[in-house]
């Protein structure tokens, strides 16, 4: 049997952390009970959540808007290439070419965005303060924490 090699992991990894982010809201999200789901309306303002003083604010107001762009675009091409996959994958003839290339594709569109979250990150970093960061990292682990993929729910009904 062959080992995967470290950039299938990390391809794994990727994987698992980005479709695993939006399982785990979704996931939350329907779990609530109604109180809850009330005070989880609104969506978590970092800035605020991490008590960012007038300076860090504008340094983040700054880093946000480029990098949020910079993800749904990423998003919205890898939502293409698995709707691309699923329909290769579930078509009449098998085109294993196909396949192996809108495989190739979304992973290199994560690695693209989790290097981009990594740069994020350390941008953010860098403007806060050992307390904030503390503070930033806890509700990073904790969402991941919670995570299961779409395809881990779906199969699990």
């Amino acid at each position: 049997m062959k080992r995967p090699t470290a950039s299938q992991w990390l391809l794994a990894v990727s994987l698992a952390l980005n479709l695993g982010i939006v399982a785990a809201v979704a996931v939350h999200q329907l779990q609530l009970s109604p109180a809850a789901k009330a005070m989880h309306v609104l969506p978590l303002n970092l800035a605020d959540y991490l008590q960012l003083n007038a300076d860090q604010r504008q340094r983040w107001q700054a880093l946000e808007p480029h990098f949020l762009r910079d993800l749904a675009a990423n998003w919205g091409e890898i939502r293409q290439h698995r709707e691309s996959l699923v329909r290769h994958i579930f078509a009449s003839q098998i085109d294993r070419a196909a396949i192996n290339a809108e495989q190739a594709r979304i992973a290199a569109l994560q690695n693209a965005q989790q290097q981009r979250v990594i740069e994020q990150l350390l941008a953010e970093r860098v403007l806060l303060n050992d307390g904030q960061r503390a503070t930033l990292m806890a509700l990073l682990l904790s969402r991941y924490a919670q995570e299961s993929t779409e395809e881990e729910l779906l199969h699990r009904h």
